[in-house]
C-alpha cells in the first residue's frame, strides 16, 4: 500500500511539474538524482503547504463554528426570557381575568339589589293601585246593591268567610298574586335570558384570547425546535470536521512511516550510521538517495563493458523515481 501511494504521488508530481526524463535503450524511464531530489522536496513541500492550508482552513471553521455557538446561545437566552415574560404575562392575565369577575359579580350584586329595590317600589305602588281599585269596587258594590242578597246567599253556602268583603278581598288578593306571580316569572325570564347573552360573551371573549395564547405559544415553540436543530447541525459539522483532521493527521503519518521504513531499508545493507532524527523526514530522504547514487556508481563500476547501465543500477534508479 505504502508503494502504490509512493507510485501515485510520483505520479501525479511528475505530471504536474514536467521534469525532463531520461530513457534508456530498452526504453526504461530514469530520472536524474538532482531531479529526483527536486521532485521529493517539491512532493514534501507541496504535501506541507496543503497540511498548513488545512490546518488554516480548519482553524477558520472553528472560529466560525464558535460564533455560530455564542449566536446560538444567545438566542437561547433570548428564547429563555421570552418564555419567562411569556409566564409573567400568562399570571398577570389570570390576576386580571379574576379581578374582572369580582367586578362582575360586585355589579351583579349592584344589579339585583336595585332590581329588588325597583320591585319593592313597584309592588307599593302596585298596592297602592289595589287600594283605590278597592275603593272603587266599594263605590260599585253601593250602586250594585241589587247583588248584595246575591252575595250573601253565596256566604252563607259557602259557610268559609265571614262577610261579603273577606270573601271578595280574598278572591281580588288571589288575582292580584296570580298576576304579581305571573309578571315576576316573566321578568324573571327576561333576566336570564340576558344573562344567558352576557355568558356567551364572555366565552366568546374568552376562547379568542386563548386562541390567541395558544397561537403565540406555538410560534415560539417553532422558533425553539428552530434553534435546537440548528445546534444539531452545528454540532454535526464539527464532529465532520473533527473526523477530516484525524484523516489528514493520519495520513500524514502514514507518509513518514514509509519514508522512515524506506530510509532503514536503504541505509541497513550498506551499514550507514547517520545521525538522523526520526522527524527529519527530509534529511532521510536526502540519505536515501545518496545511497541510491552510491549503488548506482557501485553498479556501473562492476559493469563497464555493458552498453547500457547496470540491471542493478537500472533497478535502483527506477525503484529511486517511484519510492518518495
Amino acid at each position: 500500500m505504502a508503494l502504490e501511494l509512493e507510485e501515485h504521488l510520483s505520479r501525479a508530481f511528475r505530471d504536474e511539474l514536467r521534469l525532463p526524463e531520461l530513457h534508456t535503450a530498452h526504453g526504461r524511464m530514469v530520472l536524474r538524482p538532482s531531479t529526483r531530489l527536486l521532485l521529493k522536496r517539491r512532493e514534501v513541500a507541496e504535501v506541507e503547504r496543503a497540511l498548513r492550508r488545512q490546518r488554516e482552513e480548519f482553524r477558520q471553521r472553528m472560529e466560525r463554528l464558535a460564533q455560530r455557538r455564542q449566536q446560538l446561545d444567545q438566542r437561547e437566552q433570548r428564547l429563555r426570557d421570552v418564555g419567562l415574560n411569556f409566564t409573567a404575562f400568562l399570571q398577570v392575565l389570570c390576576r386580571a381575568a379574576r379581578q374582572e369577575r369580582a367586578l362582575q359579580r360586585a355589579a351583579e350584586a349592584r344589579a339585583r339589589a336595585a332590581e329588588q329595590d325597583a320591585e319593592a317600589a313597584r309592588l307599593h305602588q302596585q298596592l297602592a293601585g289595589l287600594q283605590q281599585h278597592r275603593d272603587r269596587l266599594a263605590q260599585r258594590l253601593r250602586s250594585l246593591q241589587r247583588f248584595h242578597s246575591y252575595l250573601q246567599d253565596v256566604l252563607r253556602r259557602m259557610g268559609q268567610f265571614q262577610d261579603v268583603r273577606s270573601m271578595l278581598a280574598h278572591f281580588e288578593a288571589l288575582l292580584a298574586m296570580r298576576a304579581a306571580l305571573a309578571q315576576e316569572a316573566e321578568a324573571g325570564q327576561e333576566r336570564l335570558v340576558q344573562g344567558w347573552a352576557r355568558l356567551r360573551g364572555y366565552r366568546e371573549e374568552t376562547l379568542g384570547e386563548l386562541l390567541c395564547i395558544a397561537s403565540e405559544r406555538a410560534q415560539l415553540h417553532a422558533c425553539l425546535e428552530a434553534a435546537h436543530r440548528e445546534v444539531l447541525q452545528g454540532e454535526s459539522c464539527w464532529a465532520h470536521a473533527q473526523s477530516t483532521a484525524t484523516e489528514k493527521t493520519l495520513l500524514l503519518a502514514q507518509l513518514k512511516l514509509a519514508v522512515l521504513n524506506l530510509f532503514h531499508l536503504a541505509t541497513a545493507p550498506l551499514k550507514v550510521h547517520a545521525d538522523t532524527a526520526l522527524e527529519d523526514t527530509e534529511e532521510q530522504m536526502d540519505t536515501v538517495l545518496l545511497c541510491m547514487q552510491d549503488l548506482a556508481a557501485i553498479c556501473a563500476e562492476l559493469c563497464p563493458r555493458q552498453p547500457g547501465p547496470c540491471p542493478a543500477a537500472t533497478s535502483v534508479h527506477h525503484r529511486g523515481a517511484t519510492e518518495p
